[in-house]
């Protein structure tokens, strides 16, 4: 009897133990919709957040409750929103593919130095001191957006300005939270015309620290009213559809060749 209680006793115990834990179990279990893994094997595994989501399984469980649209994701493009619509059952919407553009013409020749910089070799850094040229809204080139791109789609020019490679970005966003002078964002690879400047000075302050710089003459203005404004000495199209075509030629004799067609930007 020494032995058999104590035997019955632990015996006793593991049965309510065990017991209590398939009741947690059922009562604490979180289901998961298996639908959830199909459409996250569908996706790239960038893990990027460009979709909104912390990650490619995050914005497939979004999707699979209809919180997010199939089409949200910038990495798969078309084709992956096609299948994940098509196994699911529901339509995917317009896919509008667009890449990052560079809104700075400040080169190294370009813009005005204000010195050498010899700290961090970052733009975060460079930027928290005034930065190395005397223009406060350009480019640093120190390279922090090429940095943050993972698809290899971004590297820095000779002249001190990033580059982009328009079949290999994804739209990812990266590279414009990376930019602490905010002269990157995503733009719709249709459009044409781009504002390559982001300077708020005055235009006598901003043509003398770089050549490139909009100096809000308004010709661009003139050309377009319907589809460019000047806010903050800054040219800055609000409507690409208004842009009438004939009138590119009337944007395009800008003084500081701060406005134009993109194409004619990849062939300096």
């Amino acid at each position: 009897m020494d032995i058999l209680v104590p035997i019955l006793t632990m015996a006793a115990l593991g049965l309510f133990f065990s017991a209590g834990l398939v009741f947690a179990y059922k009562k604490l279990r979180v289901y998961e919709d298996p639908k959830i893994e199909i459409v996250s094997e569908m996706l790239p595994q960038a893990n990027c957040g460009a979709c909104g989501y912390s990650g490619c399984r995050a914005f497939a469980a979004a999707v699979v409750k209809g919180e997010a649209p199939p089409e949200n994701c910038p990495v798969g493009g078309e084709e992956v929103a096609n299948q994940i619509a098509d196994t699911l059952g529901i339509k995917a919407g317009e896919i509008i593919k667009k890449v990052a553009r560079v809104h700075c013409r400040g080169t190294w020749n370009a813009a005005k130095s204000r010195g050498s910089y010899l700290g961090i070799s970052t733009c975060f850094a460079a930027h928290l001191i005034g930065g190395n040229k005397q223009c406060s809204f350009g480019c640093l080139g120190l390279g922090d957006c090429v940095l943050a791109c993972a698809f290899d789609a971004m590297y820095m020019s000779e002249e001190g300005l990033p580059v982009i490679t328009e079949d290999k970005c994804t739209a990812c966003g990266k590279c414009v939270d990376a930019c602490p002078r905010s002269i990157l964002d995503l733009q719709p690879i249709s459009q044409e015309i781009i504002v390559f400047c982001r300077s708020e000075d005055r235009g006598p302050i901003a043509r003398k620290v770089c050549k490139n710089a909009c100096i809000a003459c308004g010709i661009c203005v003139r050309a377009c009213p319907d589809a460019i404004i000047l806010e903050n000495y800054l040219a800055k199209i609000v409507d690409f559809k208004k842009i009438d075509p004939e009138k590119i030629p009337d944007i395009e004799k800008c003084p500081t060749d701060s406005i134009g067609r993109l194409k004619k930007e990849n062939e300096r």
